[in-house]
C-alpha cells in the first residue's frame, strides 16, 4: 500500500508540474504558465503596488556624462532636470521603460507584425497572422528602415535615439522576471532589448494611424456603380459651408509643377458604372483619429497675452498613449505629453513658447495595378520594358506553430500589397502597388526635437519645414505674441481626383509628378481676426487651389470652433475648457431641420410619435443625459442608409462601398439633388426624400425600444464610452463612461475614441497651464497611478501642468519621490 500511495502521489506531483509548467488550452484559447503566473516569488502578486509607494533611486551609470534628478509630483509626473540633453533622454526612455515598457514593446510588435510571436496565429476571434500580415505587406518594417536611415544620417536625432535607447535597455537589464509587467506573466514571454528601429517602427505605426486611412478600392467600387453625376454628388471635391484652415490668399504661382492628367484617363481611370464583384474587407485606423487646435491673440484674451489650445483625438487605451513630463536642460526647458517609444515632448510648450498637432487628413496613399510577366513576381512591365523587382521575404514567427513567409515584390511605384496569395478587398486576383508617403525616408523626429527649444516664430517655422508624414496641422503661440497655424507635411502634386481610384502602374504617366512645394503651403500668421483653428477641415480654398487635396475633412467642428471664437472677447482659460469640451450638435442644428420637414407624421403611431417630439425638444447638446442626442445619432445612420444603400450596394452589406458624410446628406437635401438617389432602386414604387426619412424613422423606433427596457436610452449610457485595456482585458480597462460627446462634436468623445490629451497653455510671465489625459503615469493595473485621470477627464476637469524650476519642485509637498542618476 506504501510503494501504491507513493507512486499515486508521485502522479499527482508530476500532474500538478506537468499542468503548472505548461499553457493549456481552455475553451480554445490559452492560459498563462500557471506556476509562473501564480507564483509568490515571480508572478501577478509582485506586480501590486503599495499605495503609499514612494518612488526614490539613486542610479549610477557608465553611459552618464552628468547628473539628472528627477522628482515626482503627487500626480507621479516626472520633473527631470539634466545637466545635459542627451542625458535627458536617456533618463527619458529609463522612465518609458520603466512605467510603460510592456505597452511600448506590444506596440512595436504590431507595427512590425510581429504579434503572432507572442499571441499565436489566432486567439479570441482575432486572427494575428492576419494581422500581421497587413502590416508587412503594408511595407512598415521597409518604412522604418528607411526612417531609421535618416535617422542615423542627423547627429542631433541618432544622439537623442541613441542616448534614449541606451535609457530603455538599461532598465530592461535591471529586471528580474518578478519585476516584468504583468502583460508579460499574463502572455508568457520576454521583453527583449530595445532599438533605434523599434523607435522608427513606433513613428510609421503612427503615420499608419494617421495617414494610413484610404478607400481607394472601396471608391473604385462606387464608380463603378454611380454615373458621373451621382458620385459627384455623393463624394463632392468642393464641400458647402467647409471652412478652410488657411485662409490667407495664396502667393501668386510662379514656377510652381504643372501636372498633367493622362491622355487616356477618360477610358481608362474615369470608367464609370461598370460593376466590380466585391470580398474582403481590410485592416483600417480609425477614420474619426484627428484632433482640434487654435490659439487666440493677446488682442481677445482677457490677460493680453495667447492661449493656445490642443486635445488630439485617437484611440482611448490603457495603459495611455501618453506619458506627462516635464524635461530641463541648460538648453530648454519644456512640458507636455510624450509618446512612450521615442526621444519626444510631441505637444506642449517651453519657457516661451507652446504648440499643438491636428491631423491633415490628406490621402498621401495611392494603389497601382501592376502587371508581371508570371506569377514568380520577378519582373514588372514598365514604361514599355520589363524591369526587375526586388524580392523580399518577410518570415512570421507564429508561437507554438511553423513559422509562415510572406514574399513581397517591391516595384518603383512601391511594395505589392495585394497579390493573387494576399487578395484586395474587391478579389479581383491582380497585383497592387501601394506607393505611400511613409516609405519615404523621413525624419520626423528632428522637428519633434527642435519645438522642445523653440524661442519663437522663425524656430517654429524651420523646425517644421521639414516634417513629413503624417502632415500635421502646427498651431503656435510665443510670449511675444505671435499665434500662426502651418500644414506641414509631404504632399503630391496632383490632378483632379488622381489618387481615388485604383490606377494603372505599366507606365509613369499615373505616377506622382511633383510634391507640393513651400510656397504653396502658406502659413497663417497672425490674422486680424484674432486667432487660428484647426479641426482635420481641409487646408486651403479649395475653389482657387492649383493643386487636388484629397482627404477625409470634417465640416462641422471647425465650424463651430469658428463661431464660438469669432464672437469671443476678454478670453480667459476657463472660456476654453468651457469650448473644448462643449457638447454643441452643429451638424444637428443644420439636419433636425431637415429631417422633421421631410416627416410624414400619418405613418407615425403612437410611441413613434412620442419619439418624435423628444428629439423635436431636444437642446441640440450631446450630454450624457440626452435622449435626443441618441435618437438623432440613429436617425442619422438609418437616413444614409436609407437613401444611398440601394445605389451602392443593392442592400448587401458585404460591398464595400466608401462611407458616405452625414453633411453630404444634408447638403444634398438642401440642393434637392437628394431626389438622384431618394428612388429605392429595388422596389416598383417612386419613393422620395420624405419616404426615406420617414420609413428610416420608423425603422430606428425598435432599436430605441430595445435601448429604453435597457436603462440605455441616454446618451452616456447608449454610447458606453470607455478606455480599454491593449489586450482588450475588463479587469484592466476603465469601462462604462457615462459622459457626453460623440462624432462631429468639438468634445468628440465617442465609444472607445475621443480626446487623449486636452491641454490650454496661457503664455503669461508665469506660463498658466492645465491639461489631463484619460489614464495615469503608470502602465502598471496593479498601481493607484494606472487609471487616476480618468474621472477627471471624463468630468470635463483638468489639472495645473507646473513648469517648475528646480529649487521650487526640491522644497516641493507631496511629492512621491526623488531619482538621481550619475556616473
Amino acid at each position: 500500500m506504501r510503494i501504491a500511495g507513493s507512486i499515486f502521489f508521485a502522479i499527482i506531483t508530476i500532474t500538478l508540474i506537468y499542468f503548472l509548467d505548461n499553457q493549456l488550452t481552455v475553451g480554445g484559447q490559452k492560459t498563462p504558465r500557471l506556476g509562473y503566473f501564480l507564483s509568490p516569488q515571480k508572478g501577478f502578486w509582485q506586480n501590486a503596488e503599495p499605495a503609499d509607494k514612494k518612488y526614490n533611486a539613486d542610479i549610477h551609470l557608465p553611459q552618464l556624462s552628468g547628473k539628472t534628478e528627477v522628482y515626482f509630483d503627487e500626480r507621479l509626473v516626472p520633473h527631470v532636470f539634466a545637466d545635459n540633453e542627451k542625458d535627458a533622454w536617456f533618463v527619458q526612455g529609463y522612465l518609458h521603460a520603466k512605467f510603460r515598457l510592456w505597452q511600448m514593446d506590444f506596440q512595436t510588435y504590431a507595427a512590425a507584425g510581429r504579434l503572432s510571436e507572442i499571441m499565436g496565429d489566432s486567439a479570441n476571434g482575432i486572427s494575428f497572422i492576419n494581422i500581421d500580415k497587413f502590416f508587412r505587406r503594408l511595407g512598415m518594417v521597409y518604412a522604418a528602415e528607411k526612417t531609421l536611415q535618416a535617422i542615423e544620417n542627423d547627429p542631433r536625432t541618432k544622439s537623442a535615439c541613441d542616448a534614449y535607447t541606451a535609457g530603455v535597455n538599461t532598465y530592461i537589464h535591471s529586471l528580474n522576471e518578478k519585476d516584468y509587467p504583468v502583460e508579460y506573466k499574463l502572455l508568457n514571454y520576454k521583453p527583449e532589448p530595445w532599438t533605434n528601429l523599434k523607435s522608427a517602427l513606433f513613428i510609421k505605426y503612427l503615420a499608419y494611424d494617421l495617414a494610413g486611412y484610404d478607400e481607394d478600392f472601396e471608391k473604385t467600387n462606387a464608380k463603378s456603380l454611380l454615373t458621373k453625376k451621382q458620385y459627384e454628388s455623393l463624394f463632392p471635391y468642393v464641400v458647402d459651408s467647409m471652412q478652410s484652415i488657411i485662409t490667407t490668399p495664396l502667393p501668386k504661382l510662379v514656377n510652381v509643377p504643372n501636372v498633367k492628367t493622362p491622355k487616356n484617363v477618360d477610358s481608362v481611370y474615369f470608367d464609370y458604372k461598370t460593376q466590380i464583384e466585391p470580398l474582403n474587407e481590410a485592416i483600417k485606423p480609425n477614420k474619426n483619429n484627428g484632433s482640434n487646435n487654435w490659439a487666440v491673440a493677446g488682442s481677445k484674451t482677457k490677460s493680453g497675452r495667447p492661449v493656445l489650445c490642443n486635445d488630439p483625438h485617437l484611440n482611448l487605451n490603457l495603459p495611455s498613449l501618453w506619458y506627462e513630463m516635464q524635461i530641463s536642460t541648460p538648453i530648454f526647458n519644456t512640458y507636455g505629453a510624450s509618446l512612450p517609444g521615442a526621444p519626444n515632448i510631441l505637444i506642449g510648450f517651453n519657457s516661451t513658447s507652446a504648440w499643438g498637432l491636428t491631423n491633415s487628413e490628406r490621402d498621401v496613399k495611392d494603389y497601382y495595378e501592376i502587371q508581371f510577366r508570371d506569377s514568380t513576381m520577378q519582373e514588372y512591365w514598365f514604361d514599355s520594358s520589363w524591369h526587375t523587382a526586388e524580392l523580399r521575404d518577410e518570415i512570421i514567427k507564429i508561437r507554438n506553430k511553423k513559422s509562415d513567409t510572406e514574399h513581397i515584390a517591391i516595384t518603383v511605384l512601391g511594395p505589392v500589397m495585394y497579390d493573387p496569395h494576399y487578395p484586395d478587398k474587391l478579389h479581383t486576383n491582380k497585383y497592387y502597388a501601394l506607393h505611400w508617403v511613409a516609405h519615404e525616408g523621413s525624419n520626423e523626429l528632428a522637428t519633434v526635437l527642435k519645438m522642445v527649444r523653440a524661442k519663437n516664430y522663425t524656430d517654429y517655422i524651420e523646425a517644421t519645414s521639414t516634417f513629413q508624414c503624417p502632415g500635421q496641422n502646427f498651431v503656435f503661440a510665443d510670449k511675444a505674441g505671435d499665434i500662426a497655424m502651418r500644414q506641414a507635411g509631404k504632399f503630391p502634386a496632383l490632378w483632379y481626383r488622381q489618387g481615388d481610384f485604383l490606377k494603372p502602374g505599366q507606365d509613369s504617366s499615373y505616377m506622382w509628378q511633383a510634391y507640393i512645394p513651400d510656397s504653396l503651403q502658406p502659413v497663417m500668421l497672425n490674422p486680424e481676426r484674432g486667432f487660428v483653428s484647426s479641426a482635420n477641415q481641409e487646408p486651403y480654398v479649395t475653389r482657387t487651389y492649383p493643386y487636388y487635396i484629397p482627404g477625409t475633412y470634417n465640416l462641422y467642428r471647425g465650424w463651430l470652433i469658428n463661431r464660438n471664437l469669432s464672437a469671443m472677447h476678454n478670453i480667459t482659460v476657463n472660456d476654453m475648457m468651457q469650448l473644448q469640451t462643449n457638447l454643441y450638435n452643429l451638424e444637428a442644428e443644420k439636419a433636425l431641420p431637415l429631417f422633421l420637414n421631410n416627416i410624414d407624421h400619418t405613418k407615425l403611431d403612437e410611441n413613434a410619435s412620442k419619439y418624435l417630439n423628444l428629439v423635436s425638444s431636444w437642446n441640440l447638446m450631446n450630454d450624457a443625459k440626452s435622449v435626443g442626442a441618441t435618437i438623432f445619432s440613429i436617425w442619422m445612420d438609418s437616413a444614409i442608409h436609407k437613401v444611398y444603400d440601394d445605389e451602392l450596394n443593392g442592400n448587401n452589406p458585404n460591398i464595400p462601398i466608401p462611407e458616405v458624410e452625414p453633411s453630404t446628406l444634408v447638403s444634398n437635401i438642401i440642393k434637392d439633388s437628394a431626389k438622384l438617389f431618394a428612388d429605392n432602386i429595388n422596389t416598383p414604387e417612386i419613393e422620395t426624400i420624405k419616404d426615406d426619412i420617414t420609413d428610416a424613422f420608423i425603422s430606428i423606433i425598435p432599436v430605441l425600444e430595445k435601448a429604453k427596457n435597457n436603462k440605455s436610452l441616454e446618451w452616456g449610457k447608449f454610447k458606453d464610452g470607455g478606455v480599454p485595456h491593449l489586450l482588450g482585458l475588463s479587469p484592466f480597462s476603465k469601462l462604462h463612461i457615462d459622459a457626453g460627446g460623440g462624432e462631429n462634436i468639438i468634445n468628440a468623445f465617442e465609444k472607445y475614441h475621443g480626446p487623449s490629451w486636452r491641454m490650454i497653455v496661457e503664455l503669461t510671465d508665469d506660463i498658466n497651464a492645465y491639461g489631463v489625459y484619460p489614464g495615469g503615469q503608470s502602465g502598471n493595473p496593479g498601481s493607484k497611478y494606472y487609471d487616476d485621470f480618468v474621472d477627471t477627464w471624463a468630468k470635463e476637469k483638468y489639472y495645473p501642468l507646473h513648469l517648475y524650476k528646480e529649487d521650487i519642485i526640491a522644497t516641493g509637498k507631496n511629492l512621491l519621490g526623488k531619482m538621481v542618476f550619475s556616473k
